[in-house]
């Protein structure tokens, strides 16, 4: 029994990190489009090492910025394992037309309170909406579930592919998970307990950035959002 699990429940444990940040998407929304990231910060995945599990199994969305960032996890020192799933179903929302589109000015027509670039039904113009997304989501959530029954599972994916995994571990509620914020490269925690009587999910953290917890590090390694810069490294 660990983490609050009840006897005789199996804990599956998903360790969900988003990619690095994109800087060459000139400020538009690139959503399912295939762009690369930026893994110069070496502290940032140095700090990464230290909380993710050995011994894991890897997944990663079929998008390459997803590759790019288990890579630099891999480089930084953890231990590379023997292979890397390549999920399509984890890949970020298709937003269509609105793909290419200025991003601070698309979500500043959206009204106040916006989580997200429309409402959880509506798809983006020959595209999909966050349902579409968040159902394949967890459908694959499910299945590797199963495969994967007792094992830590490290998922690297995108702020909307998490999103919808919160909202699944919060007892299916799509909509609860698009108020959550999650950073680039930052650590989520889902836990699935499953039992002959129960299948359920504990939520032990959400939006993790262990970078910046060490004090002798004066600036702050930030890595989030296409707008921020990285600044030169301390020596």
């Amino acid at each position: 029994m660990s983490n609050g699990s009840k006897p005789g429940a199996v804990v599956t444990r998903w360790w969900w990190v988003r990619h690095a940040p994109v800087r060459s998407d000139g400020g538009n929304i690139y959503g399912q489009s295939d762009i690369g990231c930026d893994t110069g910060d070496r502290y940032v995945f140095g700090a990464l090492t230290k909380v993710l599990p050995r011994n894991a199994v890897w997944v990663a969305s079929s998008l390459q910025r997803t590759h790019q960032t288990a890579e630099a996890i891999w480089d930084a020192g953890f231990p590379r394992p023997a292979a890397m799933v390549k999920e399509a179903a984890f890949a970020e929302q298709h937003l269509g037309q609105w793909q290419g589109m200025n991003r601070k000015a698309f979500l500043a027509s959206l009204p106040a309170g916006s989580h997200w670039f429309a409402d959880i039904a509506v798809p983006a113009p020959g595209g999909e909406s966050f349902m579409d997304l968040y159902n394949r989501v967890c459908g694959a959530i499910e299945r590797i579930t199963r495969e994967q029954t007792g094992r830590d599972v490290i998922a690297v994916g995108h702020g909307g592919t998490i999103k919808a995994a919160i909202g699944l571990a919060l007892g299916g509620q799509p909509e609860k998970g698009l108020a959550f914020d999650i950073d680039n490269c930052s650590v989520t925690r889902l836990d699935h307990h499953a039992s002959p009587s129960v299948s359920t999910w504990r939520v032990p953290m959400v939006n993790q950035q262990p970078w910046i917890t060490d004090d002798a590090h004066k600036a702050m390694h930030q890595p989030a959002g296409p707008e921020v810069v990285r600044e030169t490294k301390l020596a």
